[in-house]
């Protein structure tokens, strides 16, 4: 079973995208703040990390920079979760280190078959 940590601040979101990664198989580990984020990334090293762009304290852009710039988790696949959809943001959010780009909300399909992509590439 592929392991992914989301780490996301909304409630709402974070129960939608559990919800959805555990039915289709996945084991999730969930975070709330990108400071937790990057621990539980530390400690368990999964293959994949969901990673909220707005969080409270740490934005997801500096987690980011952190888990590419640590050994141990560099290699770590992450795709940004995000509502930011203005002109560059994509293009933006891909330059500071992300492997993909998910805007919200999240269509079921959509966010199963990005998980699905980036575990197997």
């Amino acid at each position: 079973m592929k392991t992914v940590l989301v780490v996301e601040d909304n409630e709402v979101n974070m129960k939608l995208v559990r919800f959805v990664l555990t039915e289709a198989g996945y084991n999730v580990l969930a975070a709330g703040t990108a400071e937790e984020g990057l621990r539980l990334a530390r400690e368990h090293r999964p293959p994949l990390i969901l990673l909220d762009i707005h969080l409270p304290g740490m934005d997801g852009l500096t987690a980011a920079q952190h888990l590419r710039a640590d050994p141990a988790t560099r290699g770590i696949k992450l795709l940004a979760l995000t509502a930011s959809a203005m002109k560059g943001d994509r293009e933006r959010i891909i330059a500071s280190g992300f492997d993909g780009y998910l805007g919200k909300p999240l269509p079921r399909d959509e966010l199963l078959g990005a998980v699905s992509a980036a575990l197997a590439g």
